[in-house]
C-alpha cells in the first residue's frame, strides 16, 4: 500500500471516497470488479480508488478477526495477518494493568504494526506509546486509534537503542518473517533474539512464536501459551517481575478464559489401559507442557508415554480438553479397519491422528466409506501400540 495514498484516504474527500466504495462494495454484494468499476466513475485517480478498494476489502476480511470494530479500523495486508486477536491482546493488556492496580500504568508497545495491541492496551486504561521502523505501519497505528476515540501517542523509531526506562512496561514483537517467508531462528528475528532477552531483564513482556524451544527460555521468565477457539495463537514471555510461574497455558472459548500453570502439575502421570473417556488436551496446554496436568485433573492417565492424549474411567467437562467416550477399539490395519467400519455404516469420518504416521485426507480417500452413520476415529499409539479408537464427544 501506498503510503501518500493512505494519507490522502484519511482526509475528508479520502474518508467520502472511502464511505463511497463501501456502500458500492455492498451494493454489489462483494465483486470486487463491478465495485472497482462503479467507484472509478467517482474518481478517476487509480492511486485514491486503489487505497479505498484495498481498505474496504481488507476491513470485510478482518471482521472475523476484530469483529465490529473492524468496519472502523485501517489495515495492511501483512498487518491484518500478522496482528493479535483481541481477546489474546485484551488478556495480555489485563495483565499488565496489574502492574498498578490503581490506574497509570505506562506501556511502550516497541514494534506496534498496525496497533492491533496498541488499542487493547489503550481500552484496558494503560497510558499507552508506541514506535515502528516502518512509516506506513505508524500512520495506520495512529490512525486506528484515531477511528477508536484511544489516547496514545505513535511515532517512527526503531526500538534497538531506545530508552525505555520511563515506561512501567515494555511490550515487544519482534517480527518473524521476511520478503522470503517465516523465520524459525530466534537469531534471525528483527530485532534478534540477543535483544529479546536482554530487554526480559527490565519489566517486559515479548511476544514470541508458540513454538519456542523451552531450552531457550531465560531464568525467572514466565512462558505463557495462548490458545484462542481451539487455536495456538502465541506465546507471551513475562519478565521476573511480571512473572507469576514457569509455564501457563491460558484458553479462550466462548467469551471466558481459563488458566493451568505448572503449580497444577504433578510432572508424571501413569501409562494406563485405555478408558471410558479419551481426552485431547488443548495446544496451549501441549505446547507448556502441561499434559500430566489435565491428567491430575481428570484423575486419569496416558494412553503412551510420549503422546499427549489422557484416559480416564469418569467424564469431566475441562476447558483444557476436548472430551470423547470411547466406544470401542477397531482394527488398526487399513483392510481389516475399512470393513469394520462399513460394517457400521459409517459414510462420514472424522479421523484425528497423533503419534503415527498417518495422512488423515489420504486415509479417508482409500477407505472410500459409504452409509449414513458419522464418526470419529482416533488413530493414535497405545503402550507404543498403533490403535483405533471409535469415539464420540461428550
Amino acid at each position: 500500500m501506498d503510503l501518500a495514498a493512505f494519507r490522502w484516504l484519511l482526509t475528508g474527500p479520502g474518508q467520502r471516497l472511502l464511505t463511497r466504495a463501501t456502500e458500492l462494495y455492498l451494493e454489489h454484494d462483494g465483486d470486487p470488479v463491478r465495485t472497482a468499476d462503479a467507484l472509478r466513475r467517482v474518481d478517476d485517480d487509480p492511486g485514491h480508488t486503489s487505497a479505498a478498494l484495498t481498505q474496504v476489502d481488507l476491513r470485510s476480511k478482518a471482521v472475523a478477526k476484530f469483529g465490529a470494530d473492524a468496519v472502523r479500523m485501517y489495515f495492511t495486508p501483512d498487518g491484518l495477518e500478522q496482528a493479535t486477536r483481541p481477546m489474546v491482546a485484551a488478556h495480555r493488556a489485563a495483565r499488565m494493568a496489574l502492574v498498578r492496580p490503581g490506574g497509570g500504568v505506562t506501556v511502550l508497545d516497541a514494534g506496534c504494526g498496525i496497533g492491533g495491541d496498541l488499542v487493547a492496551m489503550a481500552r484496558a486504561g494503560l497510558t499507552v506509546a508506541a514506535v515502528d521502523r516502518e512509516e506506513l505501519r505508524v500512520e495506520v497505528a495512529r490512525a486506528n486509534l484515531d477511528a477508536l476515540e484511544l489516547g496514545g501517542a505513535v511515532q517512527v523509531a526503531a526500538v534497538e537503542g531506545l530508552d525505555v526506562r520511563g515506561f512501567d512496561v515494555v511490550f515487544a514483537d519482534p517480527a518473524r518473517r521476511t520478503e522470503r517467508g517465516r523465520v524459525f531462528d530466534v537469531h534471525g528475528w528483527s530485532p534478534p533474539w540477543s535483544w529479546v532477552v536482554e530487554l526480559l531483564e527490565r519489566r517486559s513482556c515479548v511476544k514470541v512464536a508458540p513454538g519456542i524451544p523451552h531450552v531457550l527460555l531465560p531464568d525467572r521468565v514466565e512462558a505463557e501459551w495462548v490458545s484462542d477457539q481451539g487455536e495456538v495463537k502465541e506465546a507471551s514471555l513475562w519478565s521476573a517481575e511480571l512473572a507469576a510461574v514457569r509455564r501457563r497455558a491460558t484458553v479462550i472459548r466462548g467469551g471466558g478464559l481459563a488458566t493451568l500453570t505448572d503449580e497444577d502439575d504433578p510432572g508424571h502421570a501413569d501409562v494406563r489401559p485405555v478408558g471410558r473417556c479419551l481426552y485431547e488436551p488443548d495446544g496451549a496446554v501441549i505446547r507448556a507442557g502441561l499434559v500430566t496436568a489435565v491428567a491430575a485433573g481428570v484423575g486419569g492417565g496416558l494412553v503412551d508415554e510420549h503422546i499427549a492424549y489422557v484416559t480416564a474411567d469418569d467424564a469431566f467437562s475441562t476447558p483444557f480438553a476436548r472430551s470423547y467416550e470411547v466406544l470401542e477399539e477397531l482394527p488398526y490395519q487399513e483392510k481389516s479397519l475399512r470393513a469394520a467400519l462399513r460394517e457400521r455404516g459409517i459414510g462420514t469420518l472424522e479421523i484425528k491422528k497423533r503419534g503415527v504416521d498417518v495422512v488423515p485426507e489420504q486415509l479417508r480417500r482409500r477407505l472410500a466409506l459409504s452409509g449414513d452413520n458419522a464418526a470419529t476415529l482416533v488413530l493414535t499409539r497405545v503402550a507404543g501400540k498403533g490403535t483405533a479408537l471409535l469415539v464420540r464427544p461428550f
